[in-house]
């Protein structure tokens, strides 16, 4: 099929890929070529190769494996100019010089000497350079051995989702960004407010991620978030919703798919508060924050620790329970989430009757029964009070069906959980 004609191609003025002669068809005329002007039109932006202005490829010098460079040699590359038919012809005067007897002469034993020092390579360079020496892996980059009877995550190995081969280091991770977000009990620093208030801003944020249907890290991140903001800023019980709502609008946005939108959380406000508030509030507390907010939540650790015991569902969602309201208490405010979810999760094991503390969640949690002790005490004291008819969110949303109705069940008795931590 004949070729149209077309536009020549142009390299440019940096470019070291030659240019190559447009190939003549049957159909393209011979006539007088036309020089076209170098300089570009006035206005057009300027030329250039894209794969070579990316790559850099005529910049770089590509080394093959296995080649020993000699120094101060240059390397020379080598090109066979001979085209096929003059190699064919050749062929054939070496043959017809062939005598009878199937000797060679002198000139053609030359020649084919010659033409094997140019085609075949050195012996030495043929030979592989050896690997090099087999580095050890430092101590701190050494992965850590976990013993066949806690290894938890080889059952996932088929699931990318799960990450089993890094499931250990980032939760230990985890664990070590604790110590970066340590509080204390800041109600002292807010004049003008008190845990009473705290306590019922968090059980709105419960109704609100009920009502939006967000994760429940989404919760315990907003939660975080405010208690870090009123660590360092003094606000007015006014401001304090708005604190609040903010908060939670920031871990939507870092935990969610689809996060609710700013006119949400300004209608379940009632209006209290305008956009720009919203929005400068929402500058402050990244700006208070660092723009850090990736805060390790209890609630990641607690579904960590139950898979280390195959805890069924009930049992981990009356966890969830003692967990989402060890949030209404200042008192819990200063204790690591791990270890607040460690202490949960022994009290729902000894409700159920499943065992205490065991050696594999001593592995994986890195606390010993010791350690979780004052946090099941304090925790256990405010479960034992009766409930406010202010905070009222948690207890309904955990009486649902859809809960296992894990609320309406008794608390355990303190004896039988000083039992189980002496037992330890």
């Amino acid at each position: 099929m004949p070729l149209t004609r077309g536009k020549k191609s142009s390299a440019t003025a940096g470019s070291k890929i030659p240019r190559l002669p447009a190939a003549k068809t049957e159909n393209q005329e011979e006539g007088p070529q036309v020089k076209r002007s170098s300089s570009p039109p006035r206005g057009a932006p300027k030329k250039r190769t894209a794969f070579i202005d990316i790559t850099n490829a005529h910049k770089i010098q590509i080394s093959l494996p296995g080649r020993k460079k000699e120094p101060g040699k240059k390397s020379v590359k080598k090109t066979n100019s001979t085209s096929v038919p003059a190699k064919n012809q050749a062929n054939s005067i070496k043959s017809s010089s062939v005598s009878s007897e199937g000797t060679t002469t002198e000139r053609e034993k030359t020649d084919s000497e010659e033409e094997e020092k140019q085609v075949s390579p050195p012996l030495e360079e043929l030979v592989e350079a050896p690997p090099p020496a087999a580095q050890k892996t430092p101590v701190h980059l050494q992965r850590q051995l976990i013993p066949e009877e806690f290894d938890i995550d080889s059952d996932n190995s088929e699931d990318c989702y799960l990450c089993p081969e890094y499931a250990k280091d980032v939760f230990d991770y985890l664990k070590q960004r604790e110590e970066k977000f340590v509080l204390s009990n800041y109600m002292s620093k807010q004049p003008s407010l008190n845990p009473e208030m705290r306590a019922i801003l968090i059980d709105w944020l419960v109704e609100v991620q009920e009502n939006f249907e967000l994760y429940h890290e989404t919760l315990y991140m907003a939660v975080k978030m405010t208690d870090h903001y009123l660590s360092k800023t003094p606000i007015q019980r006014e401001l304090l919703q708005l604190v609040g709502s903010t908060a939670m609008l920031l871990a939507s946005k870092f935990e969610e798919r689809t996060p609710p939108c700013v006119d949400d959380f300004l209608y379940i406000c009632d209006d209290a508060y305008k956009k720009e508030e919203l929005i400068s509030m929402e500058a402050s507390i990244l700006q208070a924050l660092s723009f850090d907010i990736n805060i390790p939540v209890p609630y990641r650790f607690l579904r960590r620790y139950a898979t280390c015991v195959n805890a069924g569902m009930d049992t981990l969602t009356l966890a969830r329970y003692y967990c989402e309201m060890s949030l209404l208490e200042m008192d819990l405010v200063p204790e690591r989430g791990s270890l607040v979810a460690s202490a949960c999760l022994l009290i729902a094991l000894v409700t159920k009757d499943l065992g205490g503390w065991s050696p594999i969640l001593q592995f994986h949690s890195g606390y010993q029964t010791s350690d979780l002790a004052p946090v099941v005490r304090k925790l256990h004291l405010a479960l034992s009070f009766p409930p406010d008819d202010k905070l009222k969110a948690i207890r309904n949303k955990y009486s649902h069906k859809v809960f296992f109705e894990v609320a309406s069940l008794p608390l355990v008795d303190i004896n039988i959980l000083e039992k189980a931590l002496a037992s330890q």
